[in-house]
Order: C-alpha cells, then sequence, then structure tokens
C-alpha cells in the first residue's frame, strides 16, 4: 500500500482558505478542502537550533552559553556533512571529540564544553538518550601555575590606569570580582554604610557578599554622579533603561528606568537587547577594561601574562596566605608579613 502526499501550491492555499471563510460557501466539496501534508505540519514547528535556544531559555542559561552551545552543535554538524543530529549518535559524537584533540588540538576544557553542548542537544532537546561515548581521543589537562603580581607590580599597573578604568581594576583587586561580576554590577549592589558589595548571580548563579575598597569610595562616589546625570538624560529623552534578568521585567515594570536597577558601569551608546528586542543601556563591554589592562602593563614594562583575572588571582593568593599565618599560630613578625602582604586597594 503506498501513501501520496500532494504538496499544495502557497496561493491556490490562500485562495482556497478565503473559499473556507467566505459566508457564501455553506457546502464545500471534498476537492475545495485544504490538504494537511506532512512538510506542512514539519513546517510548523520550529529550527533545531530555535529549539536548543527555548530550551535553554527556559532553564535560565545565560546568554553566553547559549551562544556557546549553538555554536559547537553548528561545528557538530558540519564536521558531518550537515547530517541531522537525529541521525547520529555515540560514533559521530566521539569522531568529533578526537578530531577536537587530535586536528583542532583545543585544551581539555574546550573539548569538555563541546562534550557538554552536545549532550544537552540530545537529551534534553531530541530526547535521544545517549550512552558512554567510547573511543575518544581525550585531551591532556595540563597543571598550570597561576600568574601572581607583586604590590608593587599592582599598585604601577593600576596608576597607569585611569577614569572608569582604574575604578573597575581597583575593584577586581581589592574585592576580588571576576571581570563579569564587575561589569554587572548595579546600583543598589553597593552599600557605602556597610562598605560592602552585594554579588548577585556570580559563578554557579551564586549571590555572595564582599569588601568594597576604602581607596575606591570616593571615586566610585564621582563616578555614580556622573552616571547619574547620562541616567536622568535618558529620562528626558523616553529612551534607555537597564535590562533585567529572566522575567523580572514584567514582575516589576517600571523596575527598568529605576535608578537603583541602573548599571554602575553603563555603556556610551544604547544597544538592542536580543532577547526582548528593546533599547536598552547596557554595561560596560568587557574588551573595555581587557585592553586598558594590557595597554597598561605594556607601559609598566611587565612582562608577565597579566589580564583581568590575575588581579582576582593575587587578591586571593594574599589572602590565603595571610589566613595561612593567622591559623598557624604565627608570631609578631608573622603578623608584620601580613601587613606586608595585604593588598594595596583594601587599606
Amino acid at each position: 500500500m503506498s501513501i501520496h502526499l500532494s504538496v499544495v501550491p502557497r496561493d491556490e492555499q490562500q485562495s482556497q482558505a478565503q473559499r473556507l471563510s467566505s459566508p457564501s460557501s455553506s457546502t464545500l466539496s471534498p476537492s475545495d478542502r485544504i490538504p494537511i501534508t506532512v512538510r506542512s505540519v514539519e513546517a510548523l514547528k520550529p529550527k533545531l537550533l530555535d529549539q536548543v535556544r527555548e530550551s535553554m531559555r527556559t532553564r535560565h542559561y545565560s546568554l553566553r552559553t547559549e551562544k556557546t552551545y549553538v555554536q559547537w552543535i553548528k561545528r557538530f554538524i558540519f564536521f558531518h556533512d550537515k547530517r541531522h543530529p537525529q541521525e547520529m549518535g555515540e560514533v559521530e559524537i566521539g569522531q568529533f571529540l578526537s578530531a577536537l584533540a587530535t586536528k583542532a588540538q583545543v585544551s581539555a576544557s574546550t573539548q569538555n564544553q563541546a562534550l557538554n553542548a552536545l549532550l544537552f542537544l540530545y537529551r534534553v532537546v531530541l530526547k535521544k538518550p545517549i550512552g558512554y561515548v567510547n573511543g575518544v581521543i581525550r585531551a591532556k589537562r595540563p597543571h598550570r601555575l597561576p600568574v601572581v603580581l607583586t604590590r608593587q607590580e599592582v599598585r604601577t599597573i593600576i596608576a597607569g590606569m585611569e577614569g572608569v578604568e582604574q575604578i573597575m581594576a581597583t575593584l577586581l583587586y581589592g574585592a576580588g570580582l571576576r571581570l563579569m561580576e564587575c561589569l554587572r554590577l548595579r546600583v543598589q549592589e553597593i552599600d557605602f554604610g556597610s562598605n560592602q558589595i552585594t554579588v548577585r548571580a556570580g559563578k554557579g548563579d551564586k549571590d555572595r557578599v564582599t569588601m568594597l575598597p576604602a581607596s575606591v569610595v570616593e571615586p566610585l562616589r564621582k563616578h555614580l554622579e556622573q552616571v547619574k546625570r547620562l541616567y536622568q538624560h535618558d529620562l528626558e529623552r523616553g529612551i534607555g533603561g537597564a535590562s533585567l534578568p529572566h522575567a523580572l521585567e514584567r514582575k516589576y515594570p517600571n523596575a527598568p528606568k529605576e535608578w537603583a536597577w541602573q548599571f554602575i558601569f553603563p555603556a556610551s551608546k544604547l544597544s538592542l537587547d536580543p532577547r526582548s528586542g528593546k533599547w536598552r543601556r547596557h554595561h560596560l563591554h568587557e574588551s573595555v577594561l581587557q585592553k586598558a589592562v594590557k595597554a597598561a602593563c605594556r607601559q609598566a614594562g611587565i612582562t608577565k601574562h597579566a589580564g583581568c583575572h590575575t588581579f582576582r588571582t593575587v587578591s586571593t593568593y594574599y589572602s590565603s596566605f595571610q589566613r595561612m599565618l593567622y591559623f598557624s599560630g604565627s608570631s609578631a613578625c608573622s603578623a608584620a608579613v601580613c601587613d606586608s602582604l595585604r593588598p594595596a586597594c583594601t587599606a
């Protein structure tokens, strides 16, 4: 028994739909009915990558993770000559991961990232269970030592910066913030009375409280005055506003226009929110501080491979060393060492 599927042209379907909706068509012959074909049903389903995006947004994945996973899924499909992932399984996944390690020579963390993206595709989106992937050549995870700057090197780098970049670098070092945690700070998360910073949705989507360096209080106050003038200018023009995570904008419709929700380090230009489709004043791009730190290192003549995260590494390193001396029953000499190692920006 053979089944014949007919595809009706779009213009003919529209003319038939008009006849169906007209009052004069009370009785219709079978030839006037619009046939439902397999292609028309499949056209109603979203595309594969749109399904991936929808699944990730439902689970509140970050926009960065969403873009990264979509890119890995694209590379996986093109690696196998545009075959649909539904037709592939453990063998094809293993071939792709092995090629990343042998031909592309990616790091172990990059290979694991690609594996997580493919597991999400199969287990969550396609609902296809994936067993153990055999025969994968795994990239070796090397043991690296962190780059640690001295107090004088940190002072020289920060002194070679100015303006907003200097304030952000001081927060990275004095408060131990990550780069994106610093850029995403909002006005309501700074407590000048208690000298505290509340970090929202940090690594692992966790909140924490850290100290506000005393040396950055006054520069930060002056900076917020400038930001508030920009904020009031946007309100007068009826534009701008900060983007809110998840469904907070729907829950608090007026929050994007409130001062407490504005970013402390806003961008100079408005940008289009990729999820809401609205024009917002987002925070600064991470490359602004990254370029400023690199330029300050070159100007200071520092040859170490230092970046934004190095400030956090130095802050954590010195704090751990102080705690080690403290809990080991250190003497007055060790206390003097602690004072000498205390980060310069927290004094």
